[in-house]
């Protein structure tokens, strides 16, 4: 729906990828610009970001909503002079749909001993590893979302056994739920492929150390846990994680964020035989998929409606 000449322009503020597809697919209905040169400009009424400079935001006296066009808003929550509007969190079906397959992907790969064989390969090695049965098998979620759900049902079929960790109680068929401080020990002790989901806050910063690590089941059919990292990269704590895999706490990792990005060329997870590398690519905003729906909300939301997934400032996400 055209949302008509009179309709409010949209601030488009996004650093570390092009945003040119971006600015194209808003143009269609909504006048677009990149540079304020009024930094308290009347005419924006909403804003479409990633990484925004700090403070170019809290000027704009009618600015109605926030969009962020990744899964993630720490970045917004790191700019303390973000002003108190709504903010919009990205839910699409094309993001949650290459997230699963990512978390399926690695988990079958682990496994499977895919790092073992692709070494065995490159040494022109022939023979065949002890491959436990699915159901041997335990898949925790370190965050327990709708991004973790749905990885659960398509991990399923495979008969894992499925856990499930988050702050407050949740509930899914065929996973076992544990929830909050007390039940992080015995979701870590029963889970051999520990895949983190989790937002970024304050109380999650750093979380995954070798501490946390530690608390995976050791004795199991792998030959020791896993941990995959889709979540945000200050989730982690890399020294802990190499720590952790040159004493045996893990088995494996396969990491796709990092607490720096791009992972500098001399990190040592880069060469590291036991880690497996992706830049930040698990599940990639896709414009083509994201734009329409923040313009039907824009839209509806001139018109009076409620704006949809919004997030909760106290809780960061």
């Amino acid at each position: 729906m055209w949302a008509g000449t009179n309709a409010g322009r949209v601030l488009l503020s996004v650093r570390g990828f092009d945003p040119a597809q971006w600015r194209e697919l808003l143009s269609r209905q909504r006048t677009v610009v990149t540079e304020l040169d009024d930094p308290a400009d009347p005419s924006i009424h909403y804003a479409v970001v990633w990484k925004q400079p700090s403070g170019i935001l809290a000027r704009l006296p009618n600015l109605r909503a926030i969009f962020s066009v990744g899964a993630g808003v720490d970045h917004l929550f790191a700019d303390p002079d973000l002003p108190d509007v709504p903010i919009v969190r990205v839910v699409d079906d094309n993001l949650t749909g290459h997230m699963v397959e990512y978390v399926a992907w690695r988990v079958l790969d682990h496994h499977r001993q895919g790092m073992t064989y692709r070494a065995n390969q490159a040494a022109a090695l022939w023979f065949d590893m002890p491959q436990p049965r699915a159901d041997e098998v335990a898949v925790g979620f370190l965050g327990f979302g709708n991004l973790a759900k749905a990885a659960v049902a398509a991990l399923r079929p495979f008969g894992f056994q499925l856990n499930g960790w988050s702050r407050s109680p949740s509930a899914m068929e065929g996973v076992r739920c544990f929830d909050g401080p007390g039940g992080l020990g015995p979701f870590l002790a029963a889970t051999d492929i520990l895949v983190v989901l989790l937002p970024l806050t304050d109380a999650t910063r750093g979380m995954v150390d070798h501490g946390l690590l530690g608390g995976l089941r050791r004795g199991n059919a792998l030959g020791g846990p896993v941990l995959i990292n889709a979540g945000r990269g200050g989730l982690q704590n890399e020294a802990d994680i190499l720590r952790a895999l040159e004493d045996g706490t893990l088995k494996e990792a396969s990491l796709d964020v990092f607490e720096s990005e791009p992972l500098p060329t001399l990190s040592p997870l880069w060469p590291h035989h036991q880690v497996f590398v992706t830049p930040h690519a698990a599940a990639v905003s896709d414009p083509a998929h994201l734009v329409p729906s923040m313009l039907a909300q824009m839209d509806a939301h001139d018109g009076g409606a409620p704006l949809r997934n919004l997030v909760d400032r106290a809780a960061g996400y």
